[in-house]
């Protein structure tokens, strides 16, 4: 193999390793139970830097109220009840 097919070869490998990596990990996590892979999102949001957390501060409401229901789940829900909820604030 001639230097230029070498550094192609090089290259493409040190493209694909990274991107075999991540999508390995995706479906790893999207086998994950729907309360794991809700854990896991919010530790990954957790882990990127302060500055995306303090320009959507979205971000960090709904890590605190994910907190809050793993604390209390009583605090949640059902679909259904929300959609009652909905559908009795569009009648008044």
């Amino acid at each position: 193999m001639g230097r230029a097919g070498l550094l192609v070869s090089q290259n493409y490998t040190e493209y694909t390793l990274p991107m075999s990596t991540i999508t390995e990990v995706e479906k790893l996590a999207l086998d994950l139970p729907e309360t794991d892979r809700a854990i896991l999102a919010a530790h990954l949001l957790e882990s990127l830097p302060s500055v995306l957390h303090d320009v959507d501060d979205g971000i960090t409401e709904a890590l605190r109220r994910d907190a809050e229901l793993d604390a209390d789940p009583t605090l949640g829900m059902s679909l259904e009840q929300l959609d009652t909820r909905v559908a009795q604030r569009r009648r008044s």
